[in-house]
Formats: C-alpha cells, sequence, structure tokens
C-alpha cells in the first residue's frame, strides 16, 4: 500500500469502502492511526456524489450523481421489487418488477427476518450520454460525453445503498441491479467488466451474479466476451424494440451494424444457466412497432430461444413527437405473444413523475441531436 500499510490493510480498506459504503480513512476503525492519517494525505474520498434527489409517488427515486469533473448521471433506486403495490391485487398483464429481467427465474426465499424488508432495485449508468442514438431513449439525445470508469459506475450502488429507508416496521434492502441506465455498458466493457467483478466480491458489495443484468441494444463481440468472461451467469438483456431491419435500424441505428440475424445467432451462443432466459425489451412506440402483424414477426423472430418478453409502452421524453400506443392495443400486443407460448409481462410504469421511467435519462442541458423517426440508410 502507497499508505504504508500491510496488504492486509488494503483488504480492510476495501471491505470499508466496498461493504460499509464508508470513504473517510478517519472512520476505518480497524486500521492503525498511521496508515488512516497516510490514506488522508493521499486524498481518498468519494469519486462521487449525489447532487440532488427526486422521489416520485411511488417512492421511485430519481439521483442525480456529480463525478469530480463536474459531468453529472443518474441512477434510479425503485421500491418494490417482485412486490404488489399496498392494496393492490398483482396482475398477471404486470411484471410488479423494474423490469422483468431483475426477477431471477429460479428465484430464492426470502429469510425470515422479524422485519418487513422492501426490496430494490436500482437501475445504474456506465456512459456519461450514450453514441447508440434510439429515437425513443433521452440519454442519447446529446451523443456519448465519456466513458465512466469502474469506480463511477460501483460508486452509484453505494450512493444509493446510503438512501435506502431503514425506520420503522420496513426496511428497504438492496436486491437488485440492473445496468440499464444512461449508456450502452459493452460499449464501455473493461470498465462494465471491472464493475461486475467489484459488484459480485465476496468482500465488498456482494450482489449474486443472478441478481445483476446487462442490457444492450445487440453489440454482437461484446456479447460473446459477457458470456465467455461471466459463463453466461450475469442475466442479459436486449433491446430488442423491432422484428425486422427496416424498422429496427430506423428506431436504432445499430441495426444497420448488427442486423437481427446476426443478434439472433448471438443469442443462441450465449451460454445460459440451466433455468435462465434472456429478457427481450421491447418499448411500443405508437404506429411504428406496435401493430398485431409486428407482434406476429416478433413471435416468429424469438422461436426457439429461451426467452421471457417485456414489453415497454413508450414513456414521453423532450424533444420527440413519438409517444406510446393505446393500452387496448398493448394488451393485446401482449395477448397475441401469450398465445403463442411466450412469458410476456407490460413494464409497470415506475417514478415517471419524476422523469425516471425507462428511457428517460437523460443529460442535464442536453441538446437534441435526434429529432424524429429516422429513415433507413
Amino acid at each position: 500500500m502507497r499508505a504504508g500499510g500491510r496488504a492486509f490493510h488494503g483488504k480492510q480498506v476495501f471491505k470499508w469502502i466496498h461493504a460499509r459504503g464508508v470513504t473517510d480513512p478517519l472512520a476505518m476503525t480497524d486500521l492503525p492511526v498511521n496508515v488512516r492519517e497516510s490514506l488522508g494525505s493521499l486524498g481518498l474520498s468519494g469519486v462521487a456524489q449525489i447532487t440532488t434527489m427526486r422521489r416520485a409517488l411511488d417512492g421511485t427515486r430519481k439521483l442525480l450523481v456529480s463525478m469530480r469533473d463536474g459531468l453529472t448521471v443518474e441512477t434510479v433506486l425503485i421500491p418494490g421489487v417482485g412486490q404488489s403495490p399496498k392494496g393492490e391485487l398483482p396482475s398477471p398483464c404486470y411484471t410488479e418488477d423494474a423490469d422483468a429481467s431483475a426477477m431471477p427465474d429460479d428465484d430464492e426465499e426470502e429469510a425470515e427476518t422479524g422485519k418487513s424488508v422492501v426490496r430494490v432495485t436500482q437501475c445504474i449508468s456506465t456512459q456519461v450520454g450514450c453514441a447508440m442514438g434510439c429515437v425513443f431513449c433521452a440519454s442519447g439525445v446529446a451523443g456519448l460525453k465519456r466513458n465512466m470508469d469502474a469506480g463511477e459506475i460501483i460508486a452509484q450502488v453505494l450512493l444509493g445503498r446510503s438512501m435506502l429507508d431503514s425506520d420503522g416496521a420496513e426496511s428497504e434492502q438492496l436486491r437488485n441491479v440492473v445496468l440499464m441506465g444512461m449508456g450502452e455498458p459493452l460499449h464501455n466493457y473493461a470498465n462494465t467488466a471491472r464493475a461486475l467483478r467489484l459488484l459480485t466480491h465476496p468482500d465488498g458489495i456482494g450482489l449474486s451474479s443472478r441478481r445483476i443484468t446487462v442490457s444492450t441494444s445487440g453489440l454482437i463481440p461484446e456479447i460473446a466476451r459477457l458470456g465467455e468472461d461471466f459463463g453466461g451467469n450475469i442475466g442479459l438483456a436486449i433491446s430488442l424494440h423491432a422484428a425486422d431491419d427496416e424498422t429496427r435500424s430506423r428506431l436504432m441505428p445499430i441495426n444497420r451494424k448488427y442486423p437481427l440475424d446476426a443478434l439472433m445467432n448471438a443469442l443462441r451462443a450465449y451460454p445460459l444457466p440451466r433455468r435462465r432466459r434472456i429478457t427481450i425489451e421491447y418499448t411500443l412506440v405508437a404506429g411504428k412497432n406496435d401493430s398485431l402483424d409486428e407482434a406476429r414477426k416478433l413471435a416468429k423472430l424469438l422461436r426457439g430461444l429461451p426467452v421471457k418478453i417485456n414489453l415497454i409502452p413508450m414513456n414521453p421524453i423532450e424533444h420527440s413527437t413519438l409517444g406510446p400506443p393505446d393500452f387496448s392495443g398493448v394488451l393485446a400486443f401482449q395477448q397475441l405473444l401469450v398465445d403463442a407460448g411466450y412469458s410476456c409481462f407490460i413494464r409497470r410504469r415506475r417514478g415517471d413523475d419524476v422523469s425516471a421511467a425507462c428511457g428517460q435519462l437523460a443529460l442535464l442541458g442536453a441538446k437534441p441531436k435526434i429529432k424524429s423517426f429516422l429513415p433507413p440508410k
């Protein structure tokens, strides 16, 4: 250690930071005084801080996180994972989760704690902005500013964990992390992979790999690399949003580089453990990809793949005239897929009154680069 301690002191510092969320060396009481003072002189401190927090009516919290260079990203805490809101019966039309992908297919029972546990999913960012240019997503409005390093990615989880409620008869517990915030995680592969290893480190945050999901727009080489590096144990979610190349290329420019046939082959090759499934995310955009004919094409495209489908009625974003279809159309789209034999959920809108819902995370003051439904090249 540069601070003058021994190797095991480094492990103690790691536990203080990652397991306990403590970055003040003077509070690391099991370290020798001289080591604490040396760490303080080196300027050990948090790599990010919460600038603002907005709480939605449903308890969802959107945190604006500022990094050392002044750039900001957003991360979201979503309570009630796997649980119905109080006084509301579960509905087969909805996933009660932040995302269907945050529900492990072989979920274990909760341990008895004597306290009511509210399970929380955190949605974290991996880039400042995004280069993918999907027309229904606010994160890419201003393009990509820079990649986040692994410390900045993890800092969101440490900060989010510090904001969990623990008073009274209920106690919030971070149960799932989804890399579905700002940015394309696999476009920042090295830092994303390091962050995944830190998230699952037994001396740190210690999340099970089963409780982490990486969402990608379809970067095929990196999907293969993720499967190889983590043995398929990290959950995989695919932002699909269309079942033919022409429509998908209009919605998602990345499809011009990695078209659907190649993407489906990559999903077939992904080394899924037994009883696990890939989540297919499908944002329904009125008049663009929401017809029953599109649902039939989707059912045909996914045939034979171990998937569950998460339908997301498009959330409104600034600088876009696009929007969701009528809910009756969403239900009809879902029913066709259910009749075709798929597990299909409609994502419950969470935090949309503070712009914390899917596709609404954005850079403050960003000037739009994407204005409309793009024509194919």
